[in-house]
């Protein structure tokens, strides 16, 4: 159930995102995130332990790193939000990586507001990404629709999987 500000924070965002003012539910599980409103409507970001200014990308991202914590076993602690990275002399960000316990990267998430569709510029994008910080996995979520693959780099391949592996699964 969610609080006053909280209900506030959805009005708001189904204006963002909703033409017809219809909340769109994430196919994501339920998550019931810390909201306050100052001169504009933020959301708590554990990881990076700050208010954030809301918007449909940062809904998506707090959704999809809970997933990840509480479905999939992903350690809190080895997630990191908003990393810059230095790319052709030009600074971009990482919308999430998660580290390996040495801690080396292991997973780039780029995440996309709902009513933004997961298309080949998408993965191209998070591609460009990977050429600095040579993970195995790459995900792309918008809160509705998830695509994960893996790099083998022996073999100079990717293969899509079916869902997004649990962090034990992800050293394999």
């Amino acid at each position: 159930m969610y609080t006053p500000l909280q209900r506030s924070c959805v009005v708001a965002y189904k204006k963002l995102i909703d033409k017809d003012s219809k909340m769109l539910a994430l196919n994501l599980p339920e998550y019931n995130p810390k909201i306050k409103k100052t001169d504009k409507i933020c959301i708590w970001d554990p990881i990076r332990k700050k208010y954030v200014a809301l918007t449909p990308e940062e809904w998506v991202r707090q959704h999809f790193v809970n997933y990840l914590i509480t479905e999939k076993g992903y350690p809190a602690s080895l997630i990191s939000n908003e990393i810059q990275i230095s790319l052709n002399n030009r600074i971009k960000r990482c919308d999430s990586v998660i580290y390996d316990n040495t801690p080396s990267p292991l997973v780039i998430v780029e995440y996309k507001a709902p009513d933004i569709p997961i298309t080949q510029q998408v993965f191209d994008q998070i591609a460009r990404y990977n050429i600095v910080l040579k993970v195995r996995y790459l995900i792309v979520s918008n809160g509705l629709e998830h695509y994960c693959c893996r790099i083998d780099y022996d073999s100079l391949s990717y293969e899509y999987l079916p869902d997004i592996p649990e962090y034990p699964a992800l050293k394999k």
